[in-house]
């Protein structure tokens, strides 16, 4: 029983990794979030890692995988739209792009992982 917790409390401490990695590329102006704001990051090849909330509908899934695919970006599925929200200093957010190498580096380690 004590292992299920731990192993609980780890997935825990590791999505609290992540989110603080994106509140501080957003509070370096180092992410953009919202879906237009990402899209145009991608298509300006700026973003180093795109995050789209696990909420998202099939389009927006599909939209943002065919983008980044195309332009070999790492993508992951993460979170609730809240937690991304929240994360950047918003209301709520499907999706948000890390645009600095090191933090969007160090984001991606810690989500390969979960």
């Amino acid at each position: 029983k004590s292992m299920i917790v731990l192993k609980r409390r780890w997935k825990d401490l590791q999505k609290d990794k992540i989110l603080s990695y994106l509140g501080f590329a957003t509070r370096a102006r180092k992410a953009v979030s919202g879906e237009f704001s990402v899209e145009k990051s991608i298509k300006q090849r700026k973003a180093k890692l795109v995050i789209v909330s696990e909420e998202a509908s099939q389009n927006t899934r599909k939209k943002f995988t065919d983008m980044c695919e195309f332009r070999k970006i790492p993508l992951y599925f993460f979170g609730t739209g809240e937690e991304l929200g929240r994360a950047c200093g918003k209301d709520f957010r499907i999706s948000m792009a890390v645009e600095d190498e090191g933090l969007a580096g160090a984001a991606a380690r810690e989500l390969s992982q979960q």
